[in-house]
Parts: structure tokens; sequence; C-alpha cells
């Protein structure tokens, strides 16, 4: 059984999940308008460009979760899978999973959003399991803080060796799909990196080391 890993936000869906539900955020009207666009827009372009501070990052996109009830989250957060990210999910990503799932691969999401936006998303693209930056709770409530490694950049990686070793598997005929030069840590370590619809750092690198370069987008 080989492992097939996808990368979830301009991936396997035709946006950014995170960035997503910030916007949704500002348009339920549960956090500042203006100053959360201001910086979920300037940590998004960070992000892009490869000059993210993932802690600062984090510090800024959990506080939400600490600042609105518990079942109201849940219900926002359902909300949004439905209106938001079910219509970026496109046919040609549900196709690649089930190739992979026919094949018998282990399908497994790495994915440097947390896991509170990510674990519906997960289900509803029935993977077998998720790497996701963990959120932080204490009696069942939100402090806020990154518990453990943020799954970001070298952060994959070592979040992946752990799961590996807790989970029996191996490396040896893996699959990486990712659209980010962030994820190039990880591309390097399988057998068989694929650039997906990927920025202009990441489909250079796949070019010049001759990584097939594909699109999911409809």
């Amino acid at each position: 059984m080989a492992l097939a890993i996808f990368d979830l936000d301009n991936t396997l869906i035709a946006g950014d999940s995170d960035h997503g539900w910030g916007e949704f955020l500002i348009e339920q009207g549960k956090v500042d308008a203006a100053l959360y666009a201001e910086k979920n827009d300037y940590y998004f372009q960070q992000y892009q460009s490869g000059q993210l501070d993932i802690l600062e990052y984090l510090e800024f996109s959990l506080l939400p979760l600490t600042q609105i009830p518990l079942p109201e989250l849940l219900s926002l957060r359902s909300q949004f899978v439905s209106d938001k990210i079910l219509p970026l999910i496109p046919k040609k990503s549900r196709e690649l999973l089930k190739k992979h799932k026919d094949q018998g691969d282990f399908l497994l999401i790495i994915t440097a959003t947390n896991l509170f936006v990510t674990e519906p998303i997960a289900k509803e693209l029935a993977v077998d399991d998720i790497i996701a930056t963990d959120p932080e709770q204490v009696d069942g409530q939100y402090t806020g803080k990154v518990s453990g490694i943020p799954s970001f950049q070298d952060g994959k990686v070592k979040r992946l060796t752990t799961w590996l070793s807790h989970n029996g598997l191996s490396l040896e005929g893996s699959y990486f799909y990712s659209d980010s030069r962030n994820d190039l840590p990880l591309l390097k370590q399988v057998d068989y990196p694929v650039a997906v619809d990927a920025d202009e750092t990441l489909t250079a690198y796949a070019k010049q080391h001759n990584w097939p370069i594909i699109s999911l987008r409809d």
C-alpha cells in the first residue's frame, strides 16, 4: 500500500480554506471587518511569497476560535463548508482521489491550515487521514495557541515523520501533490512529487527536475 499525500488549499480545492474562513467570519460579522480583512490579506500574500511567519499568523488566525462559543463555531463551520468550500472542489480532484483509492493507496491530506477548519473538508473528500496544524484546547475550549508543530514547510516533514512511525507506514512508493513553494521540503522527500496548479517557484523547480505538472481545475 503506497501513501498518496495531498496538500489541500489550491491543490485539492480551487481556493484557500484558511483565507476563506477569515473572509467568511468577516461576512458573518464575527470579527472587525476592516482590521481583520487587512491582516487576513497581508498574511495570505506573505504565504504566497514564501515569507510567512507561521506562528505570528496562527496567533492571528486562531484568535476567533477563542472569542466565539463552540456551538456557534460549529454551526458557522458547517455553513462555511457547505456554502464556500463545496463549490471549490473540482471534479478532477475527486477523480484523482478515487484513482488512488482504487489502486489501494492510503489517502492522506497534509495541510498548514488548522484542523478546526480542515477536518470536515477531509471528511467530505473521504480521505483516510489528515495532518493539520492543531489548535490547542483546554477543557474543551480553544486557547488561541498551537498544539505541537505547525504542519508548514519543514514542519510538514516533521509531522509526517512522526505520523509514519505511529502508523507503521513508509514513504516507499509515495506521492505528494501540491501547488506551493512552501511544500518543497516535503515534495523532495517522496518518490513521486507532482506540481498541481503550481505557483511560479514550484513550477520552475518541477520543470528543472522533470516532475509532473498537472491541473485539477475544471
